[in-house]
């Protein structure tokens, strides 16, 4: 007979959600909707940028019950991560977990107003490096079996041990995924000290084209001091590889043009009135307005 015992499990369980809940914040955002953040330390929380607006006024109620006023010291669109300060420095801070395998045991984390939320569910995938919609690296592909709510989104996924693995955002189709604990490390360091994180910047209108079997970025229009129209790109150029590499679409290039792109001289393959050509282009930092 196995040892295994669902009621020491089940207790195990609550012991974690209850030891990370103090350090789990509750983020009241637009039009009434609440999301999570958790404490990084020093009094900044990490949230899900993609859930703030421009304008929002920024409250979170902490796991004590007390709601505190907290201000957007930076956000990353490209790994997902939002950086708020406020003077409560005395939450805990949750400690970086150990590698996980695919089918690990992970607890997702949220607050609800005050009240801990939690669910359980298993590691799907653990995989390489990737690079989201936005041109942000994020250190390993962490995908989770596990059916959370919007409430959890922002809020910290812990291990076994109660370790943080990093944090719950939405993919497509509401799937769960992880950014990890080593890219929020880097998001964070950097918005601490610029407050953005910098993007590449092409500086051209980009739209969906197809010409025979390749699939490129048609130019639709150009910023007039833009890279692009410095470089000799046209309006009806079809964008069509980046250093040799097959681009499809204007989301295969947005992909390219992240932090690391900025600064550098890329080689663009293009089609011009059914010619093919390559223009070297100096990707710049994308302005901030």
């Amino acid at each position: 007979m196995s040892d295994f015992n669902l009621s020491t499990f089940s207790d195990a369980v609550a012991d974690i959600v209850e030891s990370a809940a103090p350090a789990v914040a509750s983020l009241n955002v637009h039009h009434g909707r609440t999301a999570s953040a958790f404490h990084w330390g020093a009094g900044y929380f990490v949230a899900a940028e993609e859930i703030l607006d421009a304008d929002d006024e920024l409250e979170l109620t902490l796991g004590s019950g007390e709601s505190v006023k907290a201000t957007l010291v930076g956000r990353d669109p490209s790994t997902g991560v939002a950086l708020l300060k406020t003077e409560q420095a005395g939450s805990p801070v949750l400690a970086k977990a150990a590698a996980v395998r695919a089918g690990n045991v992970a607890v997702a984390i949220g607050n609800s107003v005050g009240a801990a939320l939690a669910v359980l569910g298993t590691v799907g995938e653990v995989g390489p490096a990737w690079r989201s919609m936005r041109g942000g690296t994020i250190d390993r592909r962490i995908n989770l079996a596990v059916g959370a709510g919007s409430r959890f989104e922002g809020g910290p996924v812990l291990d076994a041990r109660g370790g943080l693995i990093g944090m719950l955002l939405f993919g497509p189709r509401r799937r769960a995924l992880v950014i990890p604990f080593e890219t929020i490390e880097r998001a964070v360091a950097v918005l601490k000290e610029k407050g953005h994180v910098v993007r590449g910047y092409l500086g051209a209108a980009l739209h969906l084209a197809r010409d025979g079997d390749t699939v490129g970025a048609m130019v639709m229009g150009l910023d007039d001091n833009g890279p692009a129209k410095a470089a000799g790109l046209h309006v009806g150029d079809i964008i069509v590889a980046w250093d040799g590499e097959p681009v499809e679409g204007p989301r295969g290039l947005m992909r390219r043009l992240g932090p690391d792109s900025a600064g550098i001289s890329v080689k663009l393959g293009i089609l011009r009135g059914g010619s093919r050509s390559e223009i070297a282009v100096a990707i710049g930092e994308k302005p901030l307005n």
